[in-house]
């Protein structure tokens, strides 16, 4: 490779970590906040839609105000909510995040929940949460702050006798299994005390407002956190057929097996459990999407423009396996660009991961990204890059956000010792790739709005 050729890669570096570092820092969430609500005095102004009359709430009028706050945004969202509340509002709360904030605030228990596996504060987050939330009345209005990774971070079986330990295995069962989020979400939600609108339904007389960070397809908001403030809309049978077809039952702990074979799922009906409070707790409830994915999408989509690209975007491979994702993204790419050169190719959403052995180091884009280094070997004089990455700044146990790759990655792999072949075979791709000085590497995000892969090419 000449010189020439080894600048025009740098450059291509540079613009697909631009582009996607543009994205997240549009997709601010004090920002955002300021888009959907303001206070005048003690009355909150909601901005649900530009095209939605404004919708105003006294907040002065209740006695008292609780936040629950929970997932990888939790303490990003609790903060922006807690510097725009009026002092007056008496306000307490619980927040569940991935990490504890250096300045507290005294109104407010916090708790560092475990991901992508909840952890012992996980399960006194949700005991926390659900003791206020049962002595909620009339009088009190609640703020639920959603953000992804909520399902490990506030979590609590329905059956007191399964414990930690095996709560723990049940949920990286369900991580390794290859299912999507909404499958795996659906078999949470059979499993949780606090889960399938199981947090509405514990205030059910209480006036309640959602505001979501949305890692999941909007037609899908149900799975954000696994629906703990919205109506369950899946069924027994779902649940009984994502449990066969992914032959979950065998793999879970004895007491989780024991539960759920004693739910009775394909014969049951559509659960009934608290439904004349179920009707009024929702009736009670809001719900707002302050950030989804196609703003995060749609910011990258603009940054690539203004460094003239030109932009097609493609979520057609949300929730597929790594490996067909990367196939059908790289033949769309290559036929792209025979006619757009300079092309910048989006997809955005998550691939899924199947493990079924010891695992290293890595995670789903990484993944992606060395599965796509083998297809870009094989352009070695092409200028193509493709990076991978998770909005919230982790992929899968790494440190990293994800990876960028270019055709020569594979030979600089193999020239520093690694065998990429068996690398990607033991999910143990941050090594390599850390090596390579390839890493995304930003840090938690304190925000989740799914994945971002960048394919780039120029002349």
């Amino acid at each position: 490779m000449t010189t020439l050729d080894q600048i025009h890669l740098e450059k291509l570096h540079g613009d697909a970590y631009a582009i996607f570092d543009h994205a997240l820092k549009a997709c601010d969430i004090p920002t955002a906040f300021d888009r959907h609500l303001h206070f005048e005095g003690t009355t909150m102004v909601r901005h649900p839609s530009p095209v939605v009359k404004p919708v105003t709430v006294s907040l002065g009028d209740y006695k008292r105000v609780l936040v629950i706050s929970f997932g990888k945004a939790g303490l990003s969202m609790l903060q922006a909510l807690l510097e725009r509340l009026p002092a007056k509002i008496p306000v307490r709360g619980v927040c569940s995040s991935p990490k504890l904030p250096k300045k507290r605030s005294w109104r407010i228990r916090y708790f560092e929940g475990g991901h992508p596996l909840p952890n012992e504060d996980s399960f006194d987050a949700a005991c926390e949460a659900l003791k206020l939330l049962k002595r909620a009345r009339e009088n009190t209005f609640i703020f639920f702050l959603i953000s992804g990774g909520g399902s490990a971070m506030l979590e609590m079986p329905l059956d007191g006798k399964i414990s930690l330990d095996d709560t723990i295995a049940f949920h990286e069962t369900l991580i390794a299994s290859g299912a999507t989020i909404t499958e795996v979400n659906t078999v949470r939600k059979y499993f949780s005390a606090v889960k399938g609108g199981r947090l509405a339904l514990a205030a059910p007389e209480a006036e309640k407002l959602s505001l979501l960070l949305a890692d999941v397809p909007l037609k899908d908001l149900g799975a954000v956190a696994s629906s703990p403030t919205l109506p369950d809309r899946s069924t027994p049978q779902q649940c009984a057929e994502i449990l066969e077809r992914f032959h979950l039952l065998e793999k879970f702990p004895q007491s989780v097996r024991e539960y759920f074979e004693g739910l009775h799922l394909k014969t049951a009906a559509q659960p009934m459990e608290n439904l004349q409070d179920g009707q009024e707790a929702f009736a009670r409830a809001q719900f707002d999407t302050l950030l989804s994915n196609h703003d995060f999408v749609n910011a990258a989509r603009d940054h690539a423009q203004a460094l003239g690209y030109k932009v097609v975007i493609d979520n057609s491979c949300d929730d597929w396996d790594y490996r067909r994702a990367s196939q059908y993204l790289l033949k769309r790419f290559h036929e792209l660009r025979r006619e757009f050169p300079r092309l910048c190719l989006l997809s955005s959403g998550e691939v899924t991961v199947t493990i079924d052995g010891p695992a290293g180091c890595g995670g789903r884009n990484q993944q992606f990204a060395l599965a796509s280094a083998f297809n870009l070997a094989e352009h070695a004089e092409s200028n193509v890059v493709v990076l991978s990455a998770g909005s919230d700044g982790v992929d899968g146990n790494s440190p990293a956000a994800g990876a960028i790759v270019d055709p020569t990655t594979i030979a600089r792999a193999r020239a520093y010792g690694f065998d990429p072949e068996a690398t990607l075979a033991r999910f143990d791709t941050c090594p390599l790739f850390t090596a390579l000085g390839d890493t995304i590497m930003i840090g938690p995000t304190g925000n989740n709005l799914r994945d971002l892969r960048v394919l780039l090419s120029a002349e």
